[in-house]
């Protein structure tokens, strides 16, 4: 890869962290007939029938296709994916969540039928930690990512992930407020037979946690690795939801390589939309090897329709891409994590905390305000201008990745052009956070149209892939502000 993870004791394998299937092409989505799909479909209605609404679940719940709190006000999603089961000791990534503007985070647990079992000690801190942080908490088993797929031959089933549940019943009763129960990630790969059996193991999943007593809003993800290219959870979803005896199911697509062009995001979000069916976007990137993601896409239309997202992940990938924030260090946000933050349709401007938490204290000041000063300041103007660093984060033979970080100084910039010189024979290929201009000496970086504009001492962050050999040493960057 080209960055490893950050080095932590039983860490897992690249293929445990995200594994994802290549990309889906035409030649290859044909070899799901529609015959197995309807044939799936037919054995699943039979199999279920819906049973009676209960009175309205308390806490976050499914109203009119929508997920609203138990006051019935809209709660949007806007939040972070978080990989706890491999970095239990990163608690301190909550806080630093919520710093970022996020109202809710999806917080990976493990069964321990793949990896280290998070106990319900460890459950019960990560609520309260949730709770502390004033985040809607959405709590997901890791471990059946891609069951039945050839790749994925130790993944567990839904029903395995329910007997975990059930072992975290008596840790989560009471939580529907701000806590919601995502069965499993990525319950079937891309095994065409598995797959036509997910509506009946959704439901028969959904009805096992009704049983034992769960009142919380229930998250389904997709097959195919959570990403549904052969549109088994759009075909299938209506019966599922039809089979919760508290109608309240929310579905979760993850969005990734598949939906790489802007209408195939617009199509799927808007189908669940048009069903009058939740629909949460649960996991999306912006960069994979098995091809790029329109990210800008996913937000705008998430924001159009009102449809909560999570973003993967804040940090601890093998996949460089993927990280918000290098090292865990909310202090180093990558490109992607900049652009999910502070970008269009991101963090700081769309996300709205869950009114369950209350808010801040609402009294007036009762002191007068203090006379103004009379004397003219004496300090001279703030320096309009900007710096900039470069620096190499990974390498391998005839290619390598740097990051340009642009900081303002101290006062608030409108934009920013950064250039630097790069030796003879390496290049840069591909940039992300700014517009690339190659010239005979190195490069120039414009900002992009999201992140010109900086407060004083604030930065923006733009990464990119270079060819040939990585320098040696940091080059010089010149930084002009305007």
């Amino acid at each position: 890869m080209l960055r490893s993870p950050v080095p932590i004791p039983d860490a897992p394998s690249t293929a445990a962290v995200r594994s994802r299937p290549a990309a889906v092409t035409a030649a290859t989505a044909a070899v799901v007939t529609v015959a197995a799909l309807l044939a799936g479909t037919a054995a699943f209605v039979a199999a279920t029938a819906p049973t009676a609404r209960a009175d309205t679940p308390p806490g976050i719940h499914v109203s009119d296709g929508r997920v609203v709190e138990a006051d019935g006000t809209d709660l949007v999603l806007r939040g972070v994916n978080h990989a706890h089961t491999w970095y239990t000791h990163t608690t301190g990534a909550f806080a630093d969540i919520k710093a970022a503007g996020a109202n809710s985070v999806r917080v990976v647990l493990s069964s321990g039928d793949q990896w280290t079992r998070n106990t319900p000690e460890d459950v019960r801190g990560i609520v309260d930690l949730c709770q502390e942080n004033r985040l809607v908490c959405i709590l997901e088993v890791h471990d059946t990512t891609g069951y039945g797929d050839t790749s994925a031959p130790d993944a567990a089933t839904l029903d395995q992930a329910v007997d975990y549940w059930e072992d975290l019943y008596p840790t989560l009763t009471g939580t529907e407020d701000f806590v919601m129960v995502n069965i499993g990630n990525e319950p079937m790969g891309n095994d065409d037979a598995t797959n036509a059996t997910w509506g009946a193991e959704t439901s028969a999943a959904i009805e096992r946690l009704r049983t034992v007593g769960y009142e919380h809003a229930i998250v389904v993800d997709a097959p195919n690795w959570g990403q549904d290219w052969t549109h088994v959870m759009e075909a299938q979803a209506a019966d599922v939801f039809a089979s919760d005896p508290d109608a309240n199911t929310v579905f979760s697509i993850h969005m990734y390589g598949v939906y790489a062009q802007a209408q195939s995001v617009t199509d799927y979000l808007e189908h669940f939309v048009d069903a009058g069916l939740p629909l949460v976007v649960g996991e999306f990137g912006w960069r994979r090897t098995d091809g790029d993601v329109d990210e800008d896409v996913v937000l705008a239309e998430a924001e159009r329709l009102d449809l909560g997202w999570l973003a993967w992940s804040w940090s601890g990938n093998t996949d460089p891409y993927l990280d918000m924030v290098l090292g865990f260090d909310a202090t180093d946000p990558s490109a992607w994590g900049t652009r999910v933050i502070d970008g269009p349709d991101g963090l700081r401007e769309t996300a709205v905390e869950a009114s369950w938490f209350g808010g801040g204290p609402t009294d007036p000041p009762t002191d007068e305000p203090t006379d103004p000063p009379t004397d003219e300041p004496t300090d001279p103007p703030a320096d309009q201008g900007c710096t900039a660093t470069v620096r190499v984060t990974g390498s391998w033979p005839g290619g390598w990745q740097g990051e340009l970080v642009v900081t303002a100084g101290d006062a608030p910039i409108t934009g920013w052009e950064a250039s630097f010189a790069l030796p003879a024979g390496v290049a840069v290929t591909q940039l992300w956070g700014g517009s690339l201009t190659s010239t005979q000496d190195g490069v120039v970086v414009t900002h992009a149209a999201w992140n010109g504009a900086l407060a004083a001492d604030g930065s923006a962050t733009a990464g990119f892939l270079g060819s040939g050999t990585a320098p040696a040493a940091a080059p010089a960057v010149t930084c002009t502000a305007s």
